[in-house]
């Protein structure tokens, strides 16, 4: 039985969560407004409950950067973590969990952050995942 707020197991695609940033994966602000999801952007994608990888719900994610082809994105969340590890605040929101999708996993673009905020998303997620 589906909760009332999630969404439908996409029927293609495979949006996983990763825990460390693979060698050679990049890490840059690159946005650009061309319908394709780039580093610097917030865009949608179905996401998977950490306790039922096969539920889960559509939910914003900080794109920053790409593992090959497949896009490195961060969840952001409207609460407040304020003092919680892992969450770095972003203004009205904040990030913990990192995932590895593709393009065709984005079901909407959304906005694209200011680069001082990416610059600190980035510098934090890398000295949290990297060696």
């Amino acid at each position: 039985m589906r909760d009332p707020g999630e969404d439908p197991k996409p029927a293609h695609g495979r949006v996983r969560q990763v825990h460390v940033i693979e060698p050679g994966s990049t890490l840059d602000y690159s946005p650009d407004l061309d319908g394709l999801a780039d580093p610097g952007e917030i865009v949608w994608a179905w996401v998977p409950y950490e306790e039922d990888p096969d539920r889960g719900k559509d939910r914003p994610l900080l794109v920053i950067g790409r593992n090959g082809q497949r896009l490195l994105a961060m969840m952001l969340s409207s609460k407040d973590r304020t003092g919680q590890r892992g969450w770095v605040g972003l203004g009205n929101g904040s990030w913990d969990r990192m995932y590895e999708l593709d393009e065709d996993d984005i079901r909407r673009e959304g906005a694209v952050l200011e680069p001082e905020r990416f610059a600190r998303v980035a510098a934090a997620v890398a000295a949290r995942t990297r060696g």
